[in-house]
């Protein structure tokens, strides 16, 4: 099987890849969520630079391991939890 994405690893380093992502994030912002999320949907949707930060994770553990934090639009509870984490 051809691999036609590129996804990131858990050290946040590029890989190809058979399959799509799971989740995908945002390098400049460092958060990742689902990708059907309405605000990376959205930003997407304006156009400008937000799709040239655009990265993909096959789970969200690789995404934590490679120090990206929840979208607190479409992932509100891992959001919660991240921020009382920091917080405590």
């Amino acid at each position: 099987m051809e691999a036609r994405f590129t996804l990131r690893d858990a050290h946040n380093h590029p890989y190809p890849s058979a399959a799509p992502g799971r989740f995908g994030g945002h390098a400049k912002s460092r958060i990742y969520g689902r990708l059907d999320c309405r605000a990376a949907l959205a930003a997407l949707a304006r156009g400008g630079p937000y799709a040239r930060h655009r990265v993909f994770f096959a789970d969200e553990a690789s995404a934590v391991s490679a120090g990206y934090r929840p979208c607190a639009v479409c992932m509100p509870e891992a959001y919660s939890a991240w921020k009382t984490r920091r917080s405590g």
